[in-house]
């Protein structure tokens, strides 16, 4: 007959397989991504050891201050106080993780573990990273109107094609369908939970100034990245233009469900920046640079992070 002792020691290892086997997944997926993109990452590699490393250091100094941004967003997006360091730790394994699973959902699925094991209940952490993702979008189009006028006629309303309206009115009848399905109420009651979360939040300006400084900080911080490397590798660009052209371009990748945006938004920037009169050598090797930064480099040791909070039971 197994004894309570027993019954913990082959659950504890059980836990231990469990968590090797999840380790050793995300490390398979980051050897993956990383052969699949070897040859833009060489490229990559080589432009960047011949431009200016003092740019490169503004650049990278960025992007890490980024997860530090993203934690200050979580934090304000929740009434309890979260523990700083394991916060900040979390925020640097969900950038990894988001880079594997498509739409956010690594960086979600990482972010709902935590605020659950921080002792959060499952609903409120789902509203909390609600709240902060509506307010980083909100942030973005502040950011975008501020910019705006400072490069007038840069941001133009596409000529909208039969296909794209075709796709609009589809949506709009799916919406339409939504709204009389059984699923509706459990929409409205996702929405009305997002709402007392907000209203929550500016209930104690502190976590309000949190939230929206630190998703104001993450996506100037990130348009502080691609200026950065931009000035390293001489792109004849003003930096105003960049960060606006960085903004439209992320805002679109976003509706594209892809690993953190991968292929969508070098693509975008890539286009945005060549449209805007910058050489397509210079233009590739900026997007290059600013992706080497933010999703090449930190990769690895953002998966260790994971697996090692998943080990600490902190996730």
């Amino acid at each position: 007959m197994s004894t309570p002792t027993d019954l913990a020691t082959a659950l504890g290892r059980r836990r231990a397989y469990w968590h090797a086997a999840v380790c050793v997944a995300v490390l398979m997926c980051a050897a993956y991504l990383a052969l699949r993109h070897w040859p833009a990452l060489h490229t990559g590699a080589v432009r960047l050891a011949v431009a200016d490393q003092g740019w490169l250091l503004v650049a990278a100094t960025a992007a890490v201050a980024t997860w530090a941004s993203s934690a200050l967003a979580q934090q304000g997006a929740v009434t309890s106080r979260l523990p700083g360091g394991r916060l900040v730790a979390a925020q640097f394994a969900a950038s990894a993780a988001n880079h594997v699973l498509p739409a956010g959902l690594g960086a979600g699925a990482v972010n709902l573990r935590f605020l659950m094991r921080c002792g959060l209940p499952a609903g409120r952490s789902a509203s909390a990273l609600a709240v902060k993702a509506t307010a980083g979008a909100a942030a973005r189009g502040l950011l975008l109107a501020a910019l705006a006028p400072a490069c007038p006629g840069l941001l133009r309303i596409p000529h909208v094609s039969r296909p794209v309206l075709v796709a609009a009115l589809v949506a709009a009848a799916l919406v339409v369908v939504l709204l009389n399905s059984p699923l509706w109420p459990r929409c409205r009651r996702a929405l009305a939970a997002v709402l007392a979360g907000i209203r929550a939040v500016h209930a104690h300006p502190r976590r309000a100034v949190a939230l929206w400084g630190g998703s104001l900080a993450f996506a100037g911080l990130h348009s502080l990245v691609l200026i950065a490397v931009t000035q390293a590798v001489e792109l004849p660009l003003p930096p105003v233009r960049v960060a606006l052209l960085y903004l439209a371009a992320s805002s679109a990748a976003a509706l594209l469900p892809t690993p953190g945006g991968l292929g969508s938004l070098d693509a975008a920037l890539a286009l945005a920046l060549t449209s805007s009169g910058a050489p397509s050598a210079a233009a590739a090797s900026a997007v290059l640079g600013y992706r080497l930064l933010t999703v090449w480099l930190p990769l690895l040791p953002g998966l260790l992070v994971l697996g090692m909070l998943i080990r600490r039971k902190a996730l």
